[in-house]
């Protein structure tokens, strides 16, 4: 009797808040990724580029994010990946105003992947993931600089956060 194989779970990357600077540390941790989200300020189109030479990319633009380049970003992106559904939005506190333009009629969202705070959180409120993984670029503050990732197998999801 053979044994019957487990697919891998799908490994999605997630950044944000890269302000210009795209750590060495980031893009070792991003590297191998099945995808790659940034949730914006990037602040600098070069920095896209090379975090989609990693991997496919999907980003958002940020407050900082300017220029004809971020015109092109979408605020708001609902993607699925791996039977998952998610929700990409740079600041959390524009969910409400978004979700009514962004959300297709029958889009269950299952993650809510965010930027803005610089505040690296995990938290899971009425069945809905929410991640935020922090700030990849220069140090605001005295908080952590660090990156994410989703583990996607099946319908289930889970999240963790790296201090680079």
């Amino acid at each position: 009797m053979s044994a019957i194989a487990t697919p891998a779970p799908l490994r999605v990357g997630l950044i944000s808040d890269t302000h210009r600077l795209l750590r060495r540390e980031a893009l070792a941790f991003l590297r191998g990724s099945d995808h790659i989200i940034h949730a914006g300020d990037i602040c600098d189109p070069r920095i896209l580029e090379e975090l989609a030479a990693l991997a496919p990319l999907t980003a958002v633009r940020g407050n900082n994010d300017h220029g004809p380049w971020a015109e092109s970003l979408p605020e708001v992106v609902d993607l699925g990946l791996g039977g998952i559904n998610i929700r990409i939005i740079h600041d959390l506190a524009d969910l409400v105003r978004v979700a009514r333009v962004a959300a297709p009629g029958d889009m269950t969202i299952r993650v809510v992947v965010s930027g803005h705070s610089h505040k690296p959180a995990i938290q899971e409120r009425d069945g809905i993931l929410y991640v935020n993984p922090g700030s990849a670029g220069p140090r605001r503050f005295k908080l952590p600089i660090a990156v994410g990732e989703l583990r996607i197998r099946g319908r289930s999801v889970s999240a963790r956060i790296v201090q680079l």
